[in-house]
């Protein structure tokens, strides 16, 4: 996805004006990318969702009237075969991390350089995640390695249901790297990371980034 003749189209919710519109700009500037709708608050995305056909829900965390989990949890049951990506000026952990567990597959700061919002919209448009590698870090040290019972609800064999190029790639994927710079490192194409990145979802009977690193974290896999 993301070709100038069907560019991957993308709805945006901030409440900062600003904010909006750099990112709207950046966004019309990438061919690959097209702006269908925006929206200031709750409210009015979840009004934006009904009314529009969207690839990628880019939403700020923190909105003037609430948070982006309403939207993350209210946007599946109208596009469920859509991505959405969070910003936020800080990077709180917690809030990431909730994020990620509601079905987002990436994270872009605020204070980004310019490219980010574009990239991260193709990235994740295209089965692969983005998130920067500190906060991936971060994340993956606040995985209980001792809670048994969430892997006991796997079958013993899923672990080995990955082969030992997907095994690769989810260890990258957990340290940060994005899909471009694993491909890089393997010397293979992105689309092929995110292909792996597709069947291993799949294999772990996982939706997100997030309980992909998770899961793989409670087996040993890195």
């Amino acid at each position: 996805m993301g070709q100038e003749a069907s560019p991957i189209r993308v709805l945006l919710v901030d409440d900062d004006a600003h904010i909006r519109m750099v990112i709207a700009q950046e966004l019309m500037a990438d061919p690959r990318t097209l702006l269908v709708g925006q929206a200031a608050s709750v409210r009015e995305g979840r009004k934006a969702i009904k009314q529009h056909e969207f690839d990628v829900l880019l939403v700020d965390l923190n909105l003037g009237d609430g948070e982006a989990f309403e939207l993350l949890e209210f946007f599946r049951s109208f596009r469920p075969s859509a991505q959405a990506v969070v910003i936020s000026v800080m990077e709180n952990d917690e809030q990431v991390m909730r994020a990620f567990e509601l079905g987002a597959a990436g994270f872009v700061g605020k204070n980004s350089w310019f490219g980010n919002y574009a990239q991260a919209v193709l990235q994740v448009a295209n089965g692969g995640a983005s998130i920067t590698p500190n906060l991936a870090r971060r994340l993956l040290q606040r995985f209980d390695r001792t809670n048994a019972a969430e892997s006991k609800r796997r079958k013993p064999d899923d672990a080995d249901r990955l082969s030992a190029r997907e095994k690769e790639i989810l260890r990258m994927v957990a340290s940060g790297y994005t899909s471009i710079e694993v491909g890089s490192r393997l010397f293979i194409s992105s689309m092929t990371v995110n292909t792996h990145l597709r069947n291993i979802y799949r294999k772990l009977q996982v939706r997100t980034r997030a309980q992909a690193v998770r899961f793989a974290s409670l087996r040993g896999l890195f």
